[in-house]
């Protein structure tokens, strides 16, 4: 459970948990000397008190300072955020997950492929995106999140008015947020709380736009998932507009 203090909670968002378990299977003995060596040294601690926290600073194992700065929320097994990571060494990318089993699958794949522009958030993100200066990152993704399909669930889902507010805040003037699912229903919630929020546009022209991954997609294996159980994703991409 995040043990940080959650920012100011809105009438659509209650104080609620976006994740469910935090663990499952075992780990072995490598995840848990990853996990136990590894991810100390990449864990994204938030500064004592109020302070912010600069995400520029969070890189010092890379050659040069970022050229940039990307987000993942809920990386999973951390497919896509490694492979961004490795297309892309200049860009610092900070990935929040709270289930342990994604965490060790992506400090696996930072050992084997040397990444050196990679931070983790092992807890709800919440309060780090709270932490975070006005427009810091360049780009924010949100790729198939639990979609808490019941409706007494969907007050635990990520996106809500007061969330798109807090990555409008925190993404740069042309900063893009990308969003994927496989549940029509989420798709169209988020469609429906972008649409009120003043901060973002939704950068579509015709349905390739949301019918076809983003450009650079390496997939994920839940998307796999998906497409072999029949079910098509949506690929929502919306960009910040000027303050």
């Amino acid at each position: 459970m995040d043990t940080d203090t959650p920012g100011p909670q809105t009438a659509e968002e209650p104080e609620r948990a976006f994740f469910g378990r935090r663990k499952g299977k075992r780990l072995r003995g490598q995840q848990e000397r990853r996990l136990a060596d590894l991810l100390p040294a990449l864990r994204v601690a938030l500064p004592p008190g109020d302070r912010p926290l600069d995400p520029r600073s969070l890189f010092p194992a890379m050659a040069a300072p970022p050229d940039a700065i990307w987000m993942e929320i809920g990386f999973g097994g951390g497919e896509h955020l490694a492979a961004q990571a490795e297309a892309h060494p200049g860009i610092g990318i900070i990935g929040a997950e709270p289930f342990v089993n994604g965490v060790v699958k992506l400090l696996a794949a930072i050992e084997a492929r040397g990444l050196r522009n990679v931070r983790i958030r092992d807890e709800d993100v919440t309060a780090l995106l709270a932490r975070l200066p006005d427009a810091c990152l360049e780009r924010v993704y949100l790729l198939y999140p639990d979609p808490w399909p019941k409706r007494r669930q969907r007050k635990r889902r990520f996106v809500s008015e007061a969330s798109l507010a807090e990555i409008g805040r925190v993404l740069k003037e042309g900063g893009l947020f990308r969003f994927a699912s496989d549940i029509d229903d989420y798709a169209g919630w988020t469609l429906a709380r972008a649409a009120r929020c003043p901060a973002l546009r939704w950068t579509a022209r015709s349905a390739r736009d949301w019918t076809q991954p983003f450009p650079g997609w390496p997939g994920t294996r839940y998307e796999a998932k998906a497409l072999e159980a029949g079910r098509r994703p949506t690929y929502l991409e919306f960009v910040r507009l000027p303050r």
